[in-house]
Parts: structure tokens; C-alpha cells; sequence
């Protein structure tokens, strides 16, 4: 579903009549909105169950495809607040739920981290699936058949809706949001650890959000013919291929602590970004780095999922993730506005793609271990950025 509604992105904007102004704009109204209640969801998904929050996306996506269909013109602010509380849901709702399923059922803590790698796999492999299925859709009419993936979308939505409200039972907290809230404060003012894995989240969501905005501009430079058709799927298929080294580092043949891990794909994933910011590149250099940048987001993902488990209890869990998104979608929003200002409907790579990696590698220098501890629990420097 996330995939067919973002497949064709800005074209269909265009195709809509859209300008590149009323993009930035509505861009950072979505962003704005999962700044707010994005962040609110988060905690609503621990208190009400993580149920109703999968409802709640259904609902949404269906809302999104048949307004679509029926609207000529429909109207973009409304379809970027939407998508963008999906796209929330989707970081920290199901995650969480799969966790708090695992642990109903008694399984064994170690199969989580195969969890988590196949999760970040499948998510790759289900938008790649997603891109074959619009293409295939709309064929080579575009005029009559560009709302066809909004159908599939709701058609999966409905079948979506149907199964989770038959096939699961929900399971909410009886404390009241005051309470949790005051939980939630005391999680993180006892134990640092998660303040760090929650800025980590935020760097990784800051990276793959400029990335993703920047990525076409970039390779298309100087009027460069390219088919960006044919490289989205090499980068899903490089994050999918990053992923299933997840099991070789932690716990298989190279046996390096996650801590570690995370350490130097940050830094890696930082360096690479550098070097599409400061410096100019042919199109099979870029495509090279987007890919090895892609295969380091498919190795930590799953690693922060690991992390999260060892340090962030399971009743507070999405609040956790939906609070380390907040700082993420306010520094996109700041990039959005401040560029909007300075030159209207013209995005500058350079600035949002240095910011992009000033973060990954600031993140790898705090993760850096100042002392190791006994079992699984990391020490690390909590300094400033520099």
C-alpha cells in the first residue's frame, strides 16, 4: 500500500497541474503533521493497541485511493497529511507489534534478530513489487489508467482492514496517558542508552528522507538522460542484499556487537554522502554510492530494531520510535522552508545532502564506545555535536 501510493511521486503531482512551489509546501504541511501526530500516534499505539492504529492506516489508505478516483483534481495538502501520518505508522506500528506478537507466543528472544532483518528485506522487496505492479497497471496509457495503482491500494487496504479486524485480538493498556507519560519520562531520564538510539533513529529517518528527495536531481544533473526506473529497484535491491549480512555480523561468522556494527555504518554511510555533496560525479559513480549508502540502511535498520529490544520495554516502545522520529520530520520540515525561502521551487543538494552526512557521521562518533560493559550493555560518550 505504501508503496503503490508513492510510487510515481512528483509526476503525478505534475500530471495534476501541481507547481513545484505547491510541492515544497505541501511537502512540509506532511511533515509538519507527522511532527504532531505522527509523534502522538506513537504513544496512542502503546495505550489503545497497536491494533487500532493498523485499522487507522487502512482507513487512511482507502480514504487516500477513493478520493483519488473521485476528485479530478484532489487536493495535495490533504494527501500529504495522509500519507505522511501512514508512512508513520508504518516506522513504528508494526515493528512494535510484531515484537509484542513474538513475545505472546513464546518465542525465543534470539529469533528476533532474524525477524528484523527479513522485516527490513521484505519492506525493500514489497516496494519493489509495488513499482513492477503501478508500471504494469497504468501501461502505456498514462492519461486514463494513472489512478489504477489508488485502486489496487484500496483494494489492499480492504482486504488489509478485514483480516487484522478478524484474525488478531487486541491488547491496550489499562494505565491512563498521564501515566504512561510520566513512564515514559522516567524510561528516558534513567537510562541514557535510549536518548542515543532515539537520536540514531532520527539520523537514519533524516538521511533516507533527504536522500530520497534528492536522489532523481542529482543523477539528472546537467540535463543527463536518465532511466531512474531502472536504478530505484537497484537501491531497494541494495538494502535488501545489506540486510542479509545483518545475521553475518551479529552473531554469525564476523561476530562484531551490534554497537560496534552500528558505529561503522554510520561513519561508512556518512563518507559516502560526502562525497555525492562536495563533489561532482558521473552517473555510474552515483549510482555505485547510492547503492553501498542503501546496503548501510539495510544493516542498520534491523540493528536499531535489535537495540530497541535490549533497552526500550515493549509497553513504551512505540512512543520510543514515534518521539525519535519528531526531531527527524522537524529538521526535514527546517531544510523544506529554509530552502523554499531562500530560492522557491529550487532544492539546492548540496546543503540538505551535507546536513545528511554531518549527521550519520556525528552519530558514528557518539556511538563510539568509551568502555565496554559485561552481556550486552554498551557505554557510550554523550557528547555534543560538533
Amino acid at each position: 500500500m505504501e508503496g503503490l501510493s508513492l510510487v510515481f511521486g512528483e509526476y503525478e503531482l505534475a500530471y495534476y497541474g501541481v507547481s513545484r512551489e505547491q510541492m515544497v509546501l505541501s511537502s512540509c504541511v506532511g511533515y509538519a503533521s507527522a511532527l504532531i501526530f505522527g509523534t502522538l500516534l506513537g504513544m496512542l499505539s502503546d495505550l489503545i493497541g497497536q491494533k487500532k492504529i493498523c485499522l487507522t492506516f487502512c482507513i487512511l489508505h482507502i480514504f487516500v485511493g477513493i478520493w483519488k478516483r473521485l476528485v479530478s483534481h484532489p487536493s495535495v495538502w490533504l494527501v500529504s497529511v495522509c500519507l505522511s501520518l501512514t508512512n508513520s505508522i508504518y516506522l513504528f506500528n508494526f515493528e512494535t507489534w510484531m515484537v509484542i506478537e513474538h513475545d505472546k507466543l513464546g518465542h525465543s528472544k534470539d529469533t528476533l534478530s532474524d525477524m528484523f532483518w527479513l522485516m527490513t528485506f521484505f519492506d525493500s522487496a514489497s516496494f519493489i513489487a509495488s513499482q513492477m505492479l503501478a508500471n504494469w497497471l497504468v501501461g502505456n496509457n498514462v492519461e486514463q489508467h494513472l489512478v489504477s495503482p489508488s485502486t489496487a491500494s484500496v483494494l489492499l487496504a480492504v482486504i488489509s482492514l478485514i483480516v487484522v479486524s478478524r484474525g488478531w485480538k487486541d491488547s491496550s493498556q489499562t494505565a491512563a496517558f498521564k501515566d504512561y507519560l510520566r513512564s515514559l519520562y522516567l524510561c528516558l531520564i534513567d537510562d541514557k542508552r535510549i536518548w542515543l538510539l532515539g537520536w540514531a533513529q532520527a539520523c537514519v529517518q533524516f538521511s533516507i528522507a533527504v536522500f530520497w528527495i534528492l536522489w532523481a536531481p542529482t543523477i539528472v544533473a546537467d540535463g543527463r538522460e536518465v532511466h531512474l526506473g531502472l536504478i530505484f529497484p537497484c537501491l531497494l535491491g541494495a538494502r535488501m542484499f545489506g540486510s542479509t549480512a545483518f545475521p553475518w555480523f551479529v552473531g554469525g561468522a564476523f561476530s562484531v556487537r551490534t554497537e560496534d556494527c552500528l558505529m561503522y555504518m554510520f561513519l561508512v554511510a556518512g563518507l559516502l554522502l560526502s562525497i555525492v555533496a562536495y563533489d561532482y560525479q558521473e552517473i555510474g559513480v552515483l549510482v555505485a554510492l547510492f547503492c553501498l549508502f542503501h546496503a548501510c540502511i539495510g544493516l542498520v535498520l534491523p540493528s536499531l530494531a535489535r537495540l530497541r529490544t535490549l533497552y526500550v520495554p515493549n509497553e513504551m516502545r512505540g512512543g520510543m520510535i514515534g518521539l525519535s522520529l519528531a526531531p527527524a520530520n522537524a529538521a526535514i520540515m527546517l531544510c523544506l522552508v529554509q530552502n523554499f525561502s531562500e530560492k522557491v521551487g529550487d532544492l539546492e543538494n548540496c546543503s540538505p545532502s551535507s546536513y545528511t552526512s554531518c549527521n550519520t557521521r556525528a552519530t558514528a562518533r557518539e556511538l563510539e564506545p568509551e568502555e565496554c560493559f559485561h552481556g550486552d550493555y554498551w557505554a557510550c560518550k554523550w557528547m555534543e555535536l560538533g
